[in-house]
């Protein structure tokens, strides 16, 4: 039988206060999520002042890290007009994110899930990703 690694709700609080320091130090109150190795969300929060608009792509973030085990930034620059991904952010039930915030859990060099962070400027949202994405 295969065991198959996937992040508990103690690692997705780990990454969440991660990535509320992270925030806070940024000054810019967000929304993190945290997806488990399936794509299921496993926790969300939303700091005072976030955008109730980037509850969905938060979530939606951490699923796209995880569905193609890249970071949404990484995807962003494929899918560009004639990149080979043109396109994607119309697939999954329009689930799949292209801008900067989402990056895959990594347990040693395998992925066991996906933080998705908005509410930012794009750089701010993947600077805050990173950083939760450490404390796993």
């Amino acid at each position: 039988m295969h065991t198959v690694e996937t992040v508990s709700l103690d690692d997705a609080r780990r990454v969440i206060a991660a990535g509320e320091e992270a925030a806070l130090a940024e000054g810019q109150p967000v929304n993190i999520a945290v997806v488990d190795v399936g794509g299921n969300l496993v926790a969300h929060i939303r700091q005072d002042g976030a955008w109730l608009g980037s509850v969905d792509i938060a979530i939606n973030k951490a699923y796209t890290a995880r569905a193609f085990d890249l970071s949404t930034a990484d995807l962003a620059k494929s899918s560009k007009p004639g990149g080979q991904f043109y396109g994607i952010q119309e697939s999954n039930h329009g689930q799949v994110m292209i801008f900067g915030g989402g990056v895959p859990l990594l347990s040693g060099e395998t992925v066991v899930g996906g933080v998705g962070v908005s509410g930012g400027t794009g750089e701010q949202d993947e600077t805050i990703a990173a950083a939760a994405a450490q404390a796993l």
